[in-house]
């Protein structure tokens, strides 16, 4: 998988209010899942700190660090430097806001090498289809498939070989051999196929008459 490196600062405090103050400094409250810190923390007013082992590590990034991540369709290891402290991560989940499609809030997760990550990798095609060649139109229906791997396992995308795929014909789940990697859909679902276009199937119909 392809790789971004990306910085962020941990937070002195946690809350609305903070991420509030965040939000308007063009800063986005993040949270680093896994990553086997030991972090102290409040447990109430008037309680004692506790000591919290291998939780949630709560961080902010700039706003603009997003376009690199989200605004693509490539999916990407993302190398946090929080405080000097580098954490391999992938993104697991983003609220948005309901009006202006701003970044609220991000979920990441530290990736352990040794344990198989799900991810969503970019589904891409090669080869020229004869099915397209006689008029045929080819449908995407898949553009990230949803797989499960170690991450040094895990392939930049997707790529589905079409050089065989006629009219009327399709690419499967099921169809696919990639290395060490796990598709996390039914085995029947359909990636591509090549459907006669409406238009082409009258001009066959009107040259045979």
């Amino acid at each position: 998988m392809k790789t971004v490196s990306l910085s962020g600062s941990l937070r002195e405090n946690v809350g609305k209010k903070d991420a509030k103050k965040l939000r308007k400094e063009g800063l986005v409250p993040c949270v680093l899942l896994g990553a086997g810190e030991e972090m102290e923390f409040n447990c109430g007013k008037g309680r004692k700190q506790l000591t919290y082992k291998g939780k949630q590590l709560r961080f902010y990034t700039d706003a603009k660090n997003f376009k690199h991540i989200l605004f693509t369709p490539e999916t990407f290891v993302i190398d946090f430097d929080i405080d000097g402290k580098v954490y391999h991560t992938i993104l697991q989940e983003v609220q948005y806001h309901p009006v202006n499609d701003e970044v609220l809030h991000a979920d990441f997760l530290a990736i352990n090498e040794e344990k198989p990550i799900t991810v969503l990798l970019p589904v891409r095609t090669k080869g020229t289809s004869p099915g397209v060649m006689r008029g045929g139109k080819l449908n995407h229906n898949i553009s990230k498939l949803k797989v499960s791997g170690f991450v040094n396992d895990l392939p930049d995308s997707i790529i589905i070989d079409i050089s065989k795929l006629n009219l009327n014909q399709s690419i499967k789940v099921k169809d696919l051999d990639i290395p060490n990697v796990t598709p996390m859909i039914a085995p029947n679902t359909i990636i591509v196929d090549v459907k006669m276009a409406r238009g082409a199937s009258v001009s066959e119909e009107t040259e045979e008459e």
